[in-house]
């Protein structure tokens, strides 16, 4: 569902409905909601003429039908570019992942991975994993070494 968020610089496109509003922001979601939002005949002409790729005009003339044309104008833009600051997987994220495999994960398999130190390894699963994040690991002596997993937590 499209959102569209009219404020004092211009038409936002939203994928859900923001939480709150700042003050002078509307948001409407379909033509009717555009027609029944308290925007002025100036407002209106001004967002028409921010557009981009408008024919620009200097004065409202019919408001229903500059509504009409502004609905489908902004109905004609562009989906936005996914913002590109999304937040990558951190190299904690990754050794809980593979704590998390049922096959589990040695120190160095951690190491090799991340490329921390063997230390480091058994540092971050002491203390942040176990200490900060307040997960249980558990540990087996194995074919391939010492594996560790992140222990399902017991049911009540």
């Amino acid at each position: 569902m499209r959102i569209y968020i009219i404020g004092n610089d211009g038409i936002t496109l939203c994928r859900e409905a923001p939480a709150a509003l700042d003050e002078g922001e509307i948001a409407v979601a379909s033509s009717g909601e555009l027609y029944t939002a308290p925007l002025s005949g100036k407002r209106l002409l001004a967002l028409w003429n921010a557009l981009p790729g408008v024919e620009k005009r200097k004065k409202v003339g019919n408001r229903k039908a500059l509504i009409d044309e502004l609905w489908l104008a902004i109905e004609a833009l562009p989906d936005p570019e996914p913002e590109s600051d999304a937040k990558r997987p951190s190299k904690q994220d990754g050794v809980i992942a593979m704590l998390r495999r049922p096959e589990g994960a040695t120190i160095e398999e951690v190491a090799s991975a991340t490329g921390w130190q063997r230390h480091t390894v058994r540092g971050v699963f002491s203390g942040t994993l176990k200490k900060k994040l307040g997960l249980t690991l558990a540990s087996a002596k194995e074919e391939r070494g010492r594996v560790y997993r992140i222990a399902a937590p017991a049911s009540a």
